[in-house]
């Protein structure tokens, strides 16, 4: 299954996998449209473009991570022009098969990138060495806000952009109740107590800025 954005690269990956006698079960242009279509068929491996509709951000990596979730039987190649350290590092760890981060100046030649598709389908990795080189260095910086899943940093972030749990909730595109649990989640991760009473919302947001 390929998601890419871009017309002319999807429909080149789409023939060049069916050229190696890979069959595509589905090729589509955002995040939502892959989540369906995994629901759909079950595919053996997912080629994921990071930067996809509405943003062009992170909408890949973030569907790639609900995949790894939910469907722990489907590998996940994601191709980027770039390293998105926070991400990567939810996507690798805790079971580090079935799942591949190449960066696209690097997969040079067809047999390379048909290798790495096939170790992530068979369970797999396929690693790019300038992802294990980020990540390692990303290591061995203290980060306060590295006890925070990615999830729960976005929560965060839109706390610090002043809104209310309402719009978060908004913003993120899920409901009130969860936005409550994942800012009780980072109080507890943040070492933020109950005696901090109203002012851990704002401590919170001090720790997000200092970092």
């Amino acid at each position: 299954m390929i998601a890419e954005d871009s017309v002319l690269l999807r429909e080149g990956i789409v023939r060049l996998l069916e050229e190696q006698d890979c069959t595509v079960v589905a090729a589509v242009g955002d995040g939502d449209a892959l989540l369906k279509a995994v629901e759909a068929h079950r595919p053996d491996v997912c080629v994921v473009d990071v930067r996809m509709p509405p943003t062009f951000t992170d909408e890949g990596l973030r569907a790639a991570l609900v995949i790894r979730e939910q469907y722990a039987d489907v590998g996940v190649l994601v191709l980027s022009q770039y390293v998105e350290e926070r991400y990567a590092s939810e996507l690798i760890g805790g079971n580090p098969g079935g799942v591949g981060y190449l960066l696209k100046d690097r997969v040079a030649d067809v047999d390379q990138f048909i290798d790495g598709l096939r170790r992530v389908a068979g369970g797999g990795a396929a690693l790019d060495p300038e992802v294990i080189s980020q990540l390692l260095v990303r290591s061995r910086r203290v980060d306060p806000l590295a006890v925070l899943s990615p999830r729960e940093q976005d929560v965060l972030r839109a706390m610090a952009e002043g809104k209310s749990n309402g719009g978060i909730a908004q913003a993120l595109v899920v409901g009130e109740g969860a936005v409550e649990k994942h800012i009780s989640n980072i109080f507890l991760k943040l070492n933020l107590t109950p005696t901090d009473g109203e002012h851990r919302r704002v401590l919170a947001v001090l720790k997000f800025l200092d970092s």
